[in-house]
């Protein structure tokens, strides 16, 4: 049975979806006003492949992934500048979708935009407001009023009145407590508004994703997901809106994944500690970095440096070396639940998504892969290469050409100046030396090829290579 960590109940829980086989699964976006960074790979990484691994066991998901497209950090980079804050918006939303493309990672079903939704943040807040769960403020502002709802702070394990005694003396005067948040805030001049029954404003950022939810799932979802900084306060409001406007349980389930580090700081734009995951692709092919994030559980924390990289780099060598020999095998392959090689993935994922369990079944098939090739067992071998690949699939690696891959290192940019062109014409030049019998020449051009880092094997198919 497929367990999941509920973050709400800090422990392992057997999914049981609200009404089976339908699974419903909202996570947290982005806020679109720079360029992705890997912490951000990392939320899309692990979502995708936990939504394709759901599918697999048979679920009808419904995912949603909303974008936060008006906020302050956006109005703000807009004057920066000196740009309308749409064309802002739109431009990070582009090259989120290319990011998130070039890393596998498949589109969510639904993705709503923040902007799209004023008319149901609006209603939603006129109805905690007539629930007396908020209050308009006289400077325009909405706040929803936390001690209303009696478990705020159940979520990240927070005492209300220890969040009391920590909070900002300086609070805005508007607000009857210091806990209190915005649900709509009143504009400011030059900046852009909405109409409102309270005035002109936007909306506060937490209201968002409740509305946004609601609209598209429904009062109540299976899964609710995202990065582990939204645990507090952003998801801990998300439920108290969600609730004391439904009076329904908003999510059965939270996921949390854990931080990207860069020595042993979060990663994050604030610190100006961020690799955006386009300096990384310049790099390394996308699936070094999709394998990296796959290597590490989804909950734990994840050390980005340059020798985790090469770490991901190696392992999808060792891969790609073993299916080199299957170039043209069937990513389709119809697979059998009860192969032993399924159950032993599937066991591994069924417990919490863990990846790293799940890889190392799949170095063990490669391994049992690489055997039957030297005892000249090609037939089992091949079916199951194909296996390798279709389990590869579900956590989104495995499905580049082996021998592309190979040729490229796993890197964009190499330490060798040749191109493939001029390494092939070099491979060609000792194939007829070594048919003329002239083995001293093949043996320097061989040489050549190691100095500019690429190494060649020879099989009964012919020469192949790849970058060191």
């Amino acid at each position: 049975m497929m367990q999941i960590y509920n973050t709400a109940s800090r422990n392992k829980q057997v999914l049981q979806p609200l009404t089976p086989p339908k699974i419903k699964m909202y996570v947290c976006g982005m806020t679109v006003y720079d360029y992705c960074h890997v912490g951000h790979a990392r939320v899309m990484v692990v979502f995708d492949y936990v939504a394709r691994y759901l599918r697999f066991l048979g679920y009808d998901l419904t995912y949603v992934r909303n974008i936060t497209d008006i906020d302050d950090k956006i109005i703000a980079r807009a004057a920066e500048q000196r740009i309308d804050w749409r064309a802002l918006t739109e431009r990070f939303i582009e090259a989120m979708h290319e990011d998130g493309d070039a890393l596998g990672v498949l589109r969510p079903d639904l993705e709503p935009k923040a902007t799209d939704y004023m008319a149901e943040m609006i209603a939603m807040n006129r109805q905690l407001i007539a629930k007396q769960h908020a209050y308009p403020a006289e400077n325009g502002d909405v706040y929803f009023a936390v001690r209303s709802f009696k478990d705020y702070g159940r979520l990240g394990g927070r005492d209300l009145d220890d969040l009391r005694a920590g909070a900002r003396v300086d609070v805005e005067v508007s607000k009857r407590d210091p806990l209190d948040f915005a649900l709509w805030k009143s504009a400011k001049p030059g900046e852009p508004s909405w109409s409102s029954p309270w005035g002109e404003g936007r909306p506060g950022w937490h209201i968002e994703c409740s509305a946004m939810s609601t609209c598209c799932l429904g009062d109540q979802i299976d899964i609710h997901g995202g990065g582990g900084d939204l645990t507090f306060p952003h998801h801990e409001n998300e439920i108290a809106q969600s609730e004391a406007a439904t009076g329904k349980t908003f999510a059965q389930t939270w996921m949390h994944v854990g931080f990207v580090q860069v020595n042993d700081e979060k990663m994050s734009k604030s610190l100006g500690n961020f690799f955006s995951i386009r300096q990384v692709l310049r790099v390394y092919r996308p699936e070094v970095l999709r394998y990296f994030i796959v290597a590490s559980h989804y909950r734990s924390p994840l050390n980005y440096s340059d020798e985790n990289l090469e770490q991901a780099r190696a392992a999808l060598e060792r891969f790609y070396q073993t299916l080199k020999e299957f170039a043209t095998t069937e990513r389709s392959v119809q697979i059998d639940r009860e192969n032993p090689w399924v159950r032993l993935f599937t066991a591994a994922m069924d417990d919490d998504f863990n990846t790293p369990e799940a890889l190392s079944v799949l170095f063990d098939l490669a391994r049992e892969i690489n055997r039957m090739l030297n005892e000249e067992q090609r037939t089992e071998a091949e079916q199951r290469a194909g296996i390798l690949r279709y389990l590869g699939n579900l956590l989104g690696i495995l499905q580049e050409d082996a021998r592309t891959f190979l040729k490229s290192g796993g890197r964009v940019q190499t330490l060798s100046a040749w191109s493939d062109d001029q390494v092939e014409a070099q491979i060609a030049a000792r194939d007829a030396a070594k048919k003329a019998k002239d083995f001293a020449l093949a043996d320097s051009l061989r040489s050549e090829l190691q100095a500019q880092g690429i190494l060649l094997e020879d099989t009964r198919q012919g020469t192949l290579w790849r970058r060191a």
